[in-house]
């Protein structure tokens, strides 16, 4: 189909040429009063005939769009959505006609009109395509620059660029037909200057989609990185955040251990011997540091009985060496039996 539209185009350039060719050898046999005359009828051929193809190419790439989507249209939506992460992946955004990912995410939001992922898509490839379009027209290629014209009208039919598009497709193309009745130029001129245009179309489909893919990967890479970046400060943040309420926390109980209760009728503790409890082994290679609160019975002999732990920082690491430890310590005789607490701290360093 895109052959065809090529060929039915270049016909209608063919025909504009060889009439005008005809006219002015016509204008040569006839008098000198003619001249003035015909240049105004043949001014007025041309710009009808000139009208007419641009009429006739609209309406053959309109046909055609028409076409492409019908075909699409029979695919299902799981294949469709296949085909269009294989293009956009292989660089194929809006080309070649009927195998590229914009206009398999059409089909697929025809299908699906509420899928984000295609909308999304779609929105990603909208300044390509306005670009590409540009593009086209400005190297002359119309053919091609009212296939993407369609296609954003597709996309978009009230996309903002959508308008002066297709004004200036109109106008550059009346510009190079123009420029082509004055040159006059034969027919095997003109089928040479459409077959360079449509290989300067593939050269250039190539490198703008592949240049538009690199913007693209490199605007997704951009978000993933800050998103990345952003959750790892929220996470570090978090974690602080935890370290300080478990540091505070730690600190309120420590001051809670140390500080005696009110006890009036309490006799007064003199420690005699109150050796220090042997460091875990597997504590000390590790570097661990902990502390533990043992509450215990002085009895009236100085002797400690009933030693238990009552809070341990970290749990049953250094639990059995302060039970152990506090069990050996002596205090001066008392009156009565004394219960009390006391806080044994575990430091590698110290």
């Amino acid at each position: 189909m895109n052959n065809q539209a090529t060929a039915r185009g270049s016909l209608s350039r063919l025909a504009l040429a060889a009439a005008l060719i005809l006219a002015i050898a016509a204008c040569g046999k006839d008098d000198t009063a003619a001249p003035a005359a015909d240049a105004g009828s043949d001014a007025a051929s041309s710009a009808t005939a000139t009208s007419g193809a641009a009429g006739a190419s609209a309406a053959d790439a309109a046909e055609q769009a028409a076409i492409q989507a019908d075909a699409l249209a029979e695919l299902g939506a799981d294949e469709l959505r296949e085909r269009g992460r294989a293009a956009y992946a292989e660089s194929r955004l809006y080309a070649p006609t009927g195998d590229n990912a914009l206009e398999y995410y059409l089909a697929l939001r025809e299908k699906s009109p509420g899928d984000a992922a295609v909308a999304s898509a779609l929105t990603d490839l909208m300044p390509m395509l306005v670009i590409a379009t540009e593009q086209a027209r400005d190297r002359e290629d119309f053919e091609e620059a009212r296939r993407l014209a369609a296609l954003v009208e597709r996309a978009d039919a009230n996309h903002p660029a959508l308008q002066r598009l297709q004004a200036t497709i109109v106008t550059a193309e009346e510009a190079v037909d123009r420029r082509i009745a004055q040159q006059a130029l034969s027919a095997e001129q003109e089928v040479e200057r459409q077959r360079q245009l449509a290989v300067d179309r593939e050269r250039a489909q190539a490198d703008e989609q592949r240049q538009a893919s690199e913007q693209l990967a490199q605007q997704q890479r951009a978000e993933t990185e800050a998103a990345e970046r952003a959750e790892a400060e929220r996470v570090a943040a978090a974690a602080r955040a935890a370290e300080q309420r478990a540091a505070e926390q730690r600190q309120q109980a420590q001051q809670a251990a140390t500080t005696p209760a009110p006890a009036a009728a309490s006799p007064t503790l003199r420690p005699l011997s109150t050796p220090a409890p042997r460091y875990p082994p597997d504590a000390l290679r590790a570097a661990q540091a902990g502390e533990v609160q043992v509450e215990f019975t002085v009895g009236a002999d100085g002797s400690v009985s009933d030693a238990r732990v009552v809070r341990a920082d970290p749990p049953r690491v250094f639990d059995r060496e302060a039970v152990a430890a506090v069990r050996r310590w002596r205090f001066e005789p008392v009156s009565e039996p004394v219960t009390t607490r006391r806080t044994i701290a575990f430091n590698p360093g110290g």
